[in-house]
């Protein structure tokens, strides 16, 4: 029997999968193939790093390296410091034995304690398990239906002053950056001042970049925005990645942080050095920290202060509730955060819930630029057609954890000033930096193998697509410069017959694209991991409504595969709306179609006549589904996720029972019959619990029975799926 590993994470997609994986293995099992489940949700994390439970990620990653594995994996929660702790606190109220993550180390015990808990800090899944290059894009039949069910883009408004700053090479990573293409497989250490701060296995053929960036710069250059955002009366917001870039990012929204209310900072550092705030962290954190000290609404009122007339107006992230963009760092995630400024018309909202033009700072260059040009296309040019714009494609190198952005451990907040250097193992200086003490100096790898498959990648997708290939690469980026003689040395090795292929820098190819989608025609953007991170959420948001519909493939190294199924940046605010009234809102297309692309491979490597038949309706399925409009409404007392997953239910029996394998048709045409005779009778039950809160036991690690209880509540639908 095949197998297929369906992953159990996180949230607003794992509250799903209790409704719609014991329908997929109804269906599943009659083709010969076994849906089991690997729990790696943030909670089984915790608890595997304390020795509490098993380490699936490990051995998902083990699988990864193997041709039989087929692997969907939904998305998790990529956690701060913040969620961590949270994490850590349910479990503990849960009965579990272990620590507190201590933030600030004081011995040995702690430190180990919390490099044991540092496994799960950020997007420690993805590293492990992409063992592959992506291939990201809209399925034709999720395309057309967002172009003849056209969601709402919000118009730019004329002579709109909507825009992205960034720091444009001028102290930033980008302006700071080197690159190395290793010769042969060595050891390379990189030393601050001579002391080593870290230790590599580097392998022929690989490429190494360094950067830093300039925290004096970069504080510059957060005032100045400041400075700009209020003499222009726009919002003011900072969108960075704190949960791909776990060190770095942190530490830059704690600057923007500080310099916004500087005086408050300075006038209260003693206070704040007492009680242990890090304003990485963000304001909730230090709220938790000045709770019932003596001047709590002393120093509350003086950031009120700040806001009320000295500052811009700052970014809300939820302003019913009075959540600014400093709330903590992982509250604006900018792959996330920016589509919507451009779906907004280049609007955020104040703390009044108006939406009002926004300045977005975004300060390195080398991925700010994509975002400035993506505000500039729509303040020139308008608000982009759903109904009519083209579609982009995208082919990201990711494989071996490859990394244009710093890899966690070699990502430093250097202690002193001084060289920072990147040494061979013959001694030779490969890089070397001159930095100021607290600058954030992080090194990137990319390794040949998957930078050769990437192009064979977009080479394959060129010739099947028969549209543009463009590879974003910047010749004046030190890290693209490399790229690009790798590019260049490969491509000549695949079939590249009457493709076009261009080698464009981020503002031009975006340009390229822009052109091409508003003239309804199609590209492939070729990217490193970060840009397809971005790109991937950017363009299907506008032009799907969410990035959770695009068809994501990772065709890993060893030959299996990994099916993503889409974007969980929404997610905690559907499990919010379903404790507090029983309604998921969230849309399991994407599961849908990874399951459809897991099926069919395993049918690819050894089809069976069932196994055909099953892939071809659920094909009919998805489909059916989007013709039929059957996603869930976000309105409690509507048909929700778990109605959702009883119709590609009934789509799904529906085309078995007409299929012409003759065991799959006989098996499904009674359920199919069962399933539409007591439609209203299913749909009744479902509706039933509509309005009303759920007990799940617990956010990060909730009870199975009450869960599955809850996102089960149809006996009919139930008895009729587990009598398949």
């Amino acid at each position: 029997m095949s197998k297929i590993v369906w992953s159990k994470i996180d949230e607003a997609p794992a509250l799903a999968t209790y409704s719609l994986l014991p329908i997929v293995n109804a269906f599943a099992k009659e083709a010969g193939v076994e849906v089991v489940t690997s729990d790696i949700s943030l909670a089984g994390r915790v608890l595997a790093s304390q020795g509490l439970a098993e380490d699936n990620l490990s051995k998902l990653g083990e699988l990864v390296q193997k041709a039989e594995a087929n692997i969907i994996k939904l998305p998790n929660i990529s956690a701060s410091v913040g969620q961590l702790k949270d994490c850590i606190a349910e479990l503990q109220s849960q009965g579990y034995d272990i620590p507190d993550y201590p933030e600030n180390p004081a011995n040995d015990e702690e430190k180990a304690i919390q490099a044991k808990y540092s496994v799960c800090l950020g997007s420690a899944v993805n590293p492990v398990l992409r063992e592959g290059n992506s291939d990201r894009r809209a399925a034709k039949a999720v395309k057309k239906y967002a172009q003849t069910h056209p969601h709402r883009l919000k118009p730019f408004t004329q002579n709109s002053q909507a825009a992205v700053a960034h720091m444009n090479g001028d102290g930033d990573f980008y302006g700071n950056e080197k690159a190395v293409t290793i010769d042969k497989a060595q050891k390379v250490t990189i030393a601050l001042n001579g002391k080593e701060l870290k230790t590599i296995d580097a392998l022929d053929g690989e490429i190494l970049d360094g950067a830093f960036m300039s925290v004096a710069k970069l504080r510059e250059f957060i005032q100045k925005t400041i400075d700009e955002a209020k003499a222009k009366g726009l919002i003011w917001s900072i969108h960075l990645k704190a949960t791909m870039m776990k060190v770095s990012d942190p530490i830059m929204f704690g600057h923007a942080f500080e310099v916004f209310f500087k005086d408050v900072f300075e006038k209260y550092a003693d206070v704040f050095k007492e009680v242990g705030v890090n304003p990485n962290f963000g304001m909730s954190d230090l709220e938790k920290k000045i709770a019932g000290h003596a001047k709590e609404a002393e120093i509350k009122a003086a950031f009120q202060a700040v806001v009320d007339a000295d500052a811009p107006k700052i970014a809300m992230v939820d302003s019913d509730k009075g959540t600014t963009n400093f709330n903590a760092p992982n509250d604006v995630i900018v792959d996330a955060s920016m589509p919507v400024v451009v779906r907004e018309g280049g609007k955020q909202w104040d703390r009044t819930g108006a939406a009002l033009e926004t300045l977005a700072i975004v300060p390195d260059a080398s991925y700010g630029k994509f975002y400035e040009e993506m505000v500039n296309d729509c303040v020139k040019h308008g608000q982009y057609d759903v109904t009519t714009m083209g579609t982009m494609q995208n082919i990201g190198l990711m494989a071996q954890k490859a990394e244009e952005y710093g890899s966690h451990p070699t990502t430093f907040e250097l202690e002193e000033a001084g060289t920072v250097t990147v040494t061979a193992e013959d001694g030779t200086v490969l890089m070397s930096f001159e930095c100021e003490k607290g600058d954030i100096w992080r090194m990137s790898r990319a390794k040949d193998i998957p930078i050769k498959d990437w192009i064979r990648l977009a080479c394959e997708r060129g010739q099947i697509e028969k549209i543009p290939v463009v590879f974003w690469l910047d010749e004046n980026r030190a890290h693209d410069a490399q790229m690009i003689k790798k590019v260049n040395k490969y491509l000549p090795e695949f079939n590249t017959d009457g493709l076009e292929i261009h080698i464009m820098d981020v503002t031009k190819a975006t340009r390229f694209t822009n052109e091409r989608i508003r003239r309804g025609e199609n590209t492939i953007a070729v990217t490193g991991n970060v840009l397809r991170d971005y790109l991937t959420d950017m363009y299907p948001i506008i032009e799907l409504g969410t990035s959770a519909k695009m068809l994501s493939v990772v065709p890993l190294l060893a030959g299996g595969g990994l099916y993503e199924t889409g974007a969980g940046g929404s997610a905690p605010k559907h499990v919010e709306q379903f404790l507090k009234e029983g309604h998921l809102r969230w849309d399991s297309l994407g599961e849908f179609l990874a399951l459809a692309e897991s099926l069919r491979a395993i049918n690819q490597k050894a089809s069976t006549p069932k196994l055909a038949a099953l892939v071809a309706a659920l094909d009919k399925a998805n489909e059916g589904y989007l013709d039929n409009d059957k996603a869930p409404s976000r309105k409690a007392g509507e048909p929700d996720n778990k109605a959702s997953h009883f119709y590609v239910a009934q789509y799904w029996a529906e085309a078995l029972a007409a299929s012409d394998n003759v065991e799959l048709a006989a098996k499904f045409a009674p359920v199919v019959k069962e399933l539409k005779e007591k439609e209203d009778q299913i749909i009744s039950e479902l509706l039933a619990v509509e309005g009303k809160a759920q007990d799940i036991g617990g956010y990060f690690h909730p009870d199975d029975a009450k869960a599955k209880k809850a996102m089960r509540p149809s006996a009919t639908l139930n008895a009729i799926i587990d009598a398949i």
